[in-house]
């Protein structure tokens, strides 16, 4: 009997722990076609009037590899982002889509960049996804 209330109060953690998890992504994420759709209504980054930012948190070997990198993209590492975190001051008016080889990365660097004030959002499935969907078309 106490097994099935702790099973019983394992399953009812677990579930709220999904539903908050769910509800952080969607306001803290976006999708592979959510960002191909901005980037491409958007103006090239860095140009007057452009509202989107790629900020890339894989390291410098990484965007030289199989899965190579977006146009644009501003590159720093996570291991490096809190003490460079400056050089995206000038960006804090913009939307930063945060991407890395599969969204982990990401999701830690989109969590330091929104604590410091800025509007991030982690890119799900990263650059493995990025790639996968340009090869369903």
């Amino acid at each position: 009997m106490i097994n099935l209330k702790i099973l019983a109060a394992l399953l009812i953690l677990f579930s709220l722990n999904m539903i908050s998890c769910a509800q952080e992504d969607s306001k803290n994420s976006m999708s592979i076609s959510a960002l191909k759709n901005k980037m491409k209504s958007d103006l090239p980054a860095g140009k007057a009037g452009s509202t989107l930012i790629v900020l890339d948190v894989r390291t410098p070997e990484e965007l030289r590899g199989s899965l190579g990198k977006i146009d644009e993209v501003i590159n720093i590492p996570i291991q490096q982002l809190e003490e460079r975190i400056h050089e995206l001051d000038k960006y804090k008016d913009k939307e930063i889509a945060v991407i890395c080889r599969s969204g982990n990365r990401s999701k830690t660097g989109t969590a330091i960049l929104n604590a410091n004030g800025f509007n991030a959002k982690n890119v799900l499935g990263g650059m493995i996804e990025y790639r996968n969907n340009e090869r369903l078309k």
